[in-house]
């Protein structure tokens, strides 16, 4: 068949179609090269728009929380520190008036021997004294240009130096076992009560009837939230150690955020209600759970056991709460609660 056709005529064919592929091949790999060329300027359109966009957000959002501060805040940490004393309102008035049917430590207290009872009010005693020795130095300090001006200085090192005081003279307290009369136990507990009177001196700037004021209503959240405790069945509160453990983690954070942060900007104003009506609630709470723990220990610890009842101990979680709870107290009625200056 091939004899047949010219020579001539077979190459120009072949080379007719070699051409018409190569121009087929050509154009092929022209438009795939514009395709391609058009997502690359479509995705690096789309990516640029992505990232202005992120690079708003993050613009607003530092803008918002830099913002100067409203009073959003603070009026909803007034809403729950209000709420949360409706509450304990209505648990007094729930518990004190014996509408619960199930039996509180008041009622058990009528049946418990001599030593739970020696217990509760050697616990309450260290209590007391520690506060009386705080409050005591506190004053002496503030007497003491040089030792006020020590307590006041905000550099990190005498932050830090206060820090470790307090920690170190609570632990040094704790681990030092129990026994009666005046000891070393006892020396140590006055060192931790004579640091945090110190730590806390520079709240006397705020002028005794403040001072007084906020005394006062300490005293009565100490006595409400206390009988609030007696009068509960025995374990209404000691589950919440977990929750309450996670609270203050979280007001802490708070607080640490509080030092970097103003409380005249949005996310300050924000951090300083946490951290100080979030955290007289939370101090509240801390005393009921610590109250019946107190009178949980009293009744539990062995007469004659290998190691004695530590009322030392025992004092130092609601002696803590109440120096919490006071402070706070303290820096809401001087104006410390509505920061925006």
């Amino acid at each position: 068949m091939l004899g047949g056709l010219p020579i001539a005529g077979l190459v120009s064919a072949l080379s007719r179609n070699t051409r018409s592929s190569t121009r087929l091949l050509h154009n092929y790999s022209k438009y795939m090269n514009g395709r391609c060329q058009h997502y690359a300027q479509q995705a690096g359109r789309v990516g640029a728009r992505q990232a202005a966009k992120s690079e708003q957000k993050m613009r607003s959002l530092k803008e918002t929380l830099m913002a100067p501060a409203g009073q959003t805040a603070f009026t909803l940490g007034r809403g729950v520190l209000v709420g949360s004393s409706a509450l304990g309102l209505g648990a007094l008035c729930y518990y004190g008036m014996g509408l619960s049917n199930q039996i509180g430590a008041i009622d058990r207290a009528v049946f418990w021997p001599q030593v739970v009872k020696d217990r509760v009010r050697d616990t309450y005693l260290y209590f007391g004294g520690g506060l009386i020795f705080t409050a005591g130095t506190a004053v002496a300090v503030a007497r003491n240009p040089a030792m006020m001006n020590m307590m006041m200085k905000n550099s990190w090192l005498a932050i830090g130096a206060a820090f470790a005081a307090m920690i170190g003279t609570g632990m040094v307290a704790r681990s030092i076992p129990y026994k009666e009369g005046f000891g070393t136990k006892q020396l140590a507990w006055m060192a931790h009560a004579a640091v945090m009177g110190a730590v806390v001196a520079p709240i006397t700037l705020l002028g005794g009837p403040i001072l007084t004021r906020a005394a006062i209503y300490t005293a009565g959240i100490i006595g409400g939230l206390s009988t609030v405790a007696v009068c509960a069945p025995s374990e209404k509160f000691l589950y919440m150690g977990g929750p309450l453990a996670i609270g203050f983690g979280v007001v802490l954070a708070a607080s640490i955020g509080g030092m970097f942060l103003p409380p005249t900007t949005a996310l300050g104003a924000g951090l300083y209600s946490i951290s100080m009506y979030g955290g007289l609630v939370l101090f509240s709470a801390f005393l009921l759970y610590d109250t019946q723990k107190i009178i949980k220990r009293a009744e539990t610890h062995p007469t004659y056991g290998m190691a004695p009842y530590d009322p030392v101990n025992a004092s130092m979680g609601i002696y803590a709460d109440t120096l919490n709870i006071f402070i706070r107290i303290a820096m809401i009625l001087s104006g410390g609660g509505n920061k925006k200056k």
